[in-house]
């Protein structure tokens, strides 16, 4: 990564975070007031190496969205999650310590140590990317990824020859069997022949077994590649292979090339700079935010067909209007269960709590869901804080 003249990075150890934990800070109960004159001091809490190129790159995309806006108004920094990293809850409380004004905490898996640290610290802004709960100065952000999956999904059914396409996820929780049903649903729209073999690794970010498994997935017969995973080597498997691939989380042909058809993006810069602009001018009110505007579909391919592109196209001008849902009935199960009548479609609450699987999904147990951090190993705990970056290169 470029950073700006004058920035620097210092490399934290958990435990040197820990210290840091131990220095008490006033509280008096009162809402974020950003004294006169001092920037806003902003981190992000990152839970995987921001060289991913996917989810953690799009959040950083998000961050420097903030400073290019803001200027001398705002001084970001950002805390890398490393493989094999211990539980945040103690990081995160060590960032409040520090004085920053607002934590953005950026996976499903700091959803509890966020709440918990909130409400230690009640003059600082917390936001979580995902979650539920809410409160005076914690906000949850996240959006309605059913879409970009479901349009991408039209894109692969569409370039399958073998009717056969490998789906390598992370765990069996509801965001990602959510994905899996959108992204299948939208395959077999345009072939309902197309089948989606899933496996699940236990990870969102685990390049080695990430490529292991796409080769497992190709060796069956698959020749179209997709993930719920934050890397682009499963990409970089389907070039090698001379299969098409979907990518995730960002614009993945950017990265590897048109053998990426298109890809589900998270797009976090204009809601993240709507956020701080409010809490600048000490109008932001907690909430609680599920919608399109940080979710899009990435530029296709020139290997997709102009009729499959002006599908795409249609389908989403209509899910965006609200004339179309992606799941919306009939719908049935992958054990021919009706799960969804005609004419009614599922609400955010059975979106939330999804554990069924789409007609046409084919797959192997699934990985337990994460009871703390998406990862284990037997590494030490390890951090990296960088701070600050203030404002972008001229």
């Amino acid at each position: 990564m470029t950073q700006a003249p004058g920035s620097h990075r210092l490399l934290l150890l958990l435990c040197a975070l820990l210290l840091l934990a131990c220095t008490p800070t006033p509280q008096d109960g009162s809402a974020l007031q950003q004294p006169a004159g001092e920037p806003l001091k902003v981190v992000f809490v990152y839970i995987d190496p921001l060289g991913d190129r996917g989810w953690t790159w799009a959040h950083d995309q998000g961050r420097l969205a903030i400073e290019e806006t803001f200027g001398e108004q705002v001084e970001t920094s950002y805390v890398e999650h490393l493989p094999g990293a211990g539980d945040p809850t103690e990081a995160i409380r060590a960032l409040a310590e520090q004085g920053y004004d607002v934590i953005f905490t950026t996976s499903f898996d700091f959803i509890e140590p966020t709440e918990q640290v909130a409400q230690e610290f009640p003059k600082s802004w917390f936001i979580s990317i995902s979650g539920d709960e809410t409160a005076p100065n914690l906000s949850t952000v996240f959006g309605r990824m059913e879409m970009a999956p479901y349009l991408s999904g039209l894109v692969a059914g569409a370039a399958t020859q073998s009717n056969q396409i490998g789906y390598i996820a992370a765990f069996d929780i509801p965001e990602v069997v959510r994905g899996l049903n959108a992204f299948t649903l939208g395959v077999r729209a345009v072939n309902p022949e197309a089948e989606v073999q899933v496996r699940y690794i236990g990870s969102w970010f685990a390049p080695e077994q990430e490529v292991a498994t796409a080769h497992t997935l190709l060796e069956a017969g698959v020749d179209v590649l997709t993930q719920h995973q934050a890397s682009t080597v499963i990409q970089q498997a389907a070039q090698e292979a001379g299969v098409a691939s979907i990518g995730y989380h960002s614009d993945m042909r950017r990265f590897v090339g048109d053998s990426v058809l298109t890809s589900a993006v998270w797009d976090w810069r204009a809601k993240y700079t709507e956020v701080i602009g409010q809490i600048l001018a000490g109008t932001y009110q907690s909430e609680s935010y599920y919608g399109h505007e940080v979710v899009d579909l990435a530029p296709v391919s020139p290997q997709v067909s102009a009729a499959t592109v002006a599908q795409v196209e249609g389908q989403e001008t209509a899910l965006r209007s609200g004339a179309a849902d992606v799941f919306c009935g009939p719908l049935r199960s992958n054990t021919e269960v009706l799960v969804v009548e005609a004419g009614k479609c599922l609400t955010d609450a059975e979106l939330f709590t999804m554990q069924w699987y789409a007609e046409g999904v084919v797959g192997d147990a699934p990985a337990p869901a994460p009871g703390g951090l998406g990862q284990s190993s037997d590494k030490a705990p390890a951090w990296q804080l960088i701070e600050p970056t203030s404002r972008l290169a001229p």
